[in-house]
């Protein structure tokens, strides 16, 4: 089958979950050395959402399922495939696609996880819509779900201010053709970036043990203007490219859901596609990066603020370890 006649696969429903407390900046001034400011003007951050120790990825990604579920007037017995996005697994195996399946409930599905960092949902997303366009699957749940916290180091200013936890969930199914749905997926990997962004321990390479865990070999590592740099221009070009190949022109664009790392990142898109701010949804400012999960919980809170209309044209962009990168054209095909 071509492209144009595999059927159209669109977003039905969407769903978010967070904990309840927040690390404010005040807060970071505490514990680091920085201030409000200087994490604002960098960042566009304010806060975040902190989970209690313990508290798993799979606990908030059955949330936002849930609330997916929900939004598209669907039972847990209608989800036949679950793809899970997220470099915070509750455990190296089983994924954590089979721990939110037992907690659902579902039975007769399949799934698994993807490790993509920043861009997992993406890349998620394309592989569920496969799925659905072949006919392997009639409806999936994709759910980013990341317990950040867990993976940062509270004594490194440059990386303990960035990271948030939560979960976004949507609902894929297929959808009538005349609502278009997902319209095209562009996605890339560039293994070279990866010394630039990575945990340096817990895999196959660097067994945890006490040398590991003494030099905190198990957190986030960044150099974040090598990272800013590639962002800026990866997630901005990507943005465009998905755009101008589907023969649209920017000012077609409705809204900009791009993943919520950094604003001055964001910024960069939305000045290559020249939009306004009406145009782009941003999250970072209370949520901080949630990884995975920043681009569907952006598309809950884009829904509940009544921004996304039937019909309207919508990018997703994101940029993330590995590096990683990608964008996604779709119409909204909700009321």
């Amino acid at each position: 089958m071509t492209e144009q006649s595999l059927p159209a696969v669109g977003i039905t429903g969407v769903g978010m979950a967070f904990p309840e407390r927040r690390l404010t900046n005040a807060d970071l001034e505490r514990m680091v050395d920085t201030n409000d400011q200087w994490i604002r003007e960098r960042t566009g951050i304010r806060e975040r959402r902190i989970a209690e120790k313990g508290v798993p990825a799979s606990h908030f990604g059955a949330l936002a399922a849930q609330a997916a579920l929900a939004d598209a007037g669907l039972e847990p017995s209608d989800i036949d495939l679950l793809v899970v996005p997220t470099v915070t697994p509750d455990m190296l195996f089983p994924s954590t696609a089979c721990v939110i399946q037992d907690k659902l409930g579902i039975q007769g599905a399949w799934g698994f996880d993807v490790s993509a960092a920043c861009s997992g949902f993406l890349f998620a997303l394309q592989a569920a819509r496969a799925q659905i366009q072949t006919g392997q699957s009639r409806r999936a749940l994709v759910i980013g779900t990341e317990i950040m916290s867990s993976i940062v180091d509270y004594t490194d200013r440059n990386t303990c201010i960035l990271f948030g936890d939560g979960a976004g969930a949507v609902v894929l199914e297929r959808v009538d053709p005349a609502l278009d749905g997902i319209i095209d997926s562009i996605n890339y990997i560039d293994g070279s970036g990866g010394k630039h962004l990575h945990m340096k321990a817990g895999g196959s390479l660097h067994p945890a043990s006490e040398e590991t865990v003494r030099n905190k070999m198990h957190t986030i590592y960044q150099e974040g203007r090598e990272v800013f740099k590639f962002a800026v221009r990866g997630m901005a070009e990507v943005a465009a490219e998905v755009v101008e190949r589907n023969g649209f022109a920017p000012s077609d664009v409705k809204l900009l859901v791009p993943h919520q790392a950094n604003l001055r990142i964001i910024e960069a898109a939305q000045r290559r596609l020249g939009l306004s701010d009406e145009q782009v949804v941003v999250t970072i400012d209370r949520f901080g990066n949630t990884t995975s999960a920043s681009i569907p919980s952006a598309l809950r809170v884009a829904r509940d603020e009544g921004r996304l209309h039937k019909g309207d044209l919508v990018v997703l962009a994101s940029f993330g370890a590995g590096f990683t990168w990608g964008a996604t054209l779709l119409r909204w095909v909700r009321d």
